[in-house]
């Protein structure tokens, strides 16, 4: 189809493996765009980061020869010559050549994935995430402590010079930063930062105690109609895996509940936590053989009073 699109296009020939060569270009790019973000990642995200790359590999193929595909329907006008010359066929030619631009677009947009995988914030799958978490908890206090000391010690003195919960350097940058007329208000730091941290604080707070909850919860898999769901706690995933390729619909059901596929596990997976439970009790082809709901089966699992809704 590359030779055939070639044709199409140029007067010139094509040279045998053109677009297998540019196919391995691109790819082996993603692989060592892949290796340097491993190196700089916990071991936790290899995983994701390899699926990324093969997630790529694929759909750029699938781009690449829809772009060949495309560019193989109707032959340029250089080429055909201006007599008689299919318009409208070029003009349907264009249209789908733009969508696969925009489509190539999004496949190149992966590589931006790969490189910013495992750069965020703290995830609940990271094995140290709880002690990660109350070290960050730990600065938070720290700091909306040294706001309160710093804002009282001006309220007082009128003045930052002296105050020792700031060095002379950070007295000075925080004096220049009250002298700018976009400060806001006659103290060092306003109200607003104080209360943001205070809500951080309490959000970091409570995601602690959620976390060490679904660590001593202790979830258990069950098997169900074509597959059985495996409460994996070393990967902190809830994972599906069927006998056989479920259907499309099904398929739908899945993402629709937050499952997303896995072809490093070979499995439909998703954060293994209570709501990931409660998803699947959702769905009634992946219901315990028992007919029990998924949270019935957990150990210290908590009960919410409410009907079951059942996707069908």
């Amino acid at each position: 189809m590359a030779r055939r699109a070639k044709e199409m296009n140029s007067f010139s020939g094509y040279i045998e493996g053109t677009a297998t060569a540019e196919y391995r270009r691109c790819v082996d790019q993603a692989v060592e765009a892949a290796k340097h973000q491993k190196e700089k990642v916990d071991p936790i995200y290899h995983g994701k980061i390899d699926a990324l790359v093969d997630t790529y590999a694929r759909k750029l193929a699938d781009n690449m020869n829809r772009r060949f595909e495309i560019d193989a329907r109707v032959p340029s006008v250089m080429v055909a010559g201006p007599a008689n010359f299919p318009t409208g066929k070029k003009e349907k030619q264009n249209a789908a050549g733009n969508q696969n631009m925009e489509e190539w677009r999004q496949v190149q947009g992966i590589l931006d994935k790969i490189k910013s995988t495992g750069m965020g914030g703290i995830r609940a799958d990271h094995p140290h995430a709880v002690e990660q978490l109350e070290q960050k908890l730990k600065g938070l206090e720290q700091s909306q402590q040294t706001l309160k000391e710093v804002n009282a010690y001006y309220r007082k003195h009128k003045t930052l010079d002296g105050c020792t919960a700031l060095s002379a350097a950070e007295i000075e940058k925080l004096k220049a930063s009250m002298a700018q007329p976009w400060h806001l208000g006659d103290k060092p730091f306003a109200s607003y930062v104080l209360s943001n941290n205070s809500a951080e604080i309490r959000r970091i707070r409570s995601r602690i105690a959620e976390l060490k909850e679904y660590a001593e919860t202790g979830f258990r898999g069950w098997e169900f109609a074509g597959g059985k769901a495996v409460a994996n706690q070393e990967m902190n995933r809830l994972q599906l895996i069927f006998e056989g390729k479920p259907s499309a619909e099904e398929r739908q059901i899945l993402r629709r509940n937050g499952f997303k596929w896995a072809p490093s596990a070979s499995a439909w997976q998703r954060q293994l936590n209570q709501q990931a439970i409660a998803a699947a009790g959702r769905i009634d082809f992946i219901r315990p053989l028992s007919g029990e709901h998924p949270r019935d089966l957990q150990p210290k699992a908590k009960q919410s009073p409410g009907r079951d809704e059942t996707v069908r």
